[in-house]
């Protein structure tokens, strides 16, 4: 793995990890100016913004779907690993925040 590679991994979970905690965050402030519960809104966003996250993280759906086609259709297998790897690390990024949120505003809600 190179240290390009690396370094634009740790981007992109950290990408996917606060898009879920500065979304569910601001989104709380929102809730409670309109009388909703801020935390079950904070519950709530973290589930809903997932999907969200994960394509702020990679830049965006057809990037990714480009990269795949070009290893399956050009030979290029590199672009294929690499985007999926990324798409992993994302999914892991929003997927850690989303726990990390739902524990500190207490489980189910």
């Amino acid at each position: 793995m190179t240290r390009e590679l690396l370094s634009s991994l740790v981007d992109v979970f950290f990408v996917a990890f606060g898009v879920i905690i500065g979304g569910a965050l601001i989104g709380s402030i929102g809730a409670f100016l309109t009388g909703k519960p801020p935390l079950t809104e904070i519950y709530n966003l973290s589930q809903s913004l997932k999907i969200w996250a994960i394509v702020a993280a990679i830049g965006g759906s057809f990037d990714a779907i480009t990269s795949i086609e070009r290893g399956l259709f050009s030979g290029i297998h590199d672009d294929i690993l690499r985007t999926l790897m990324m798409l992993f690390t994302a999914l892991i990024g929003a997927q850690s925040g989303t726990i990390l949120l739902q524990w500190l505003v207490g489980g189910e809600q």
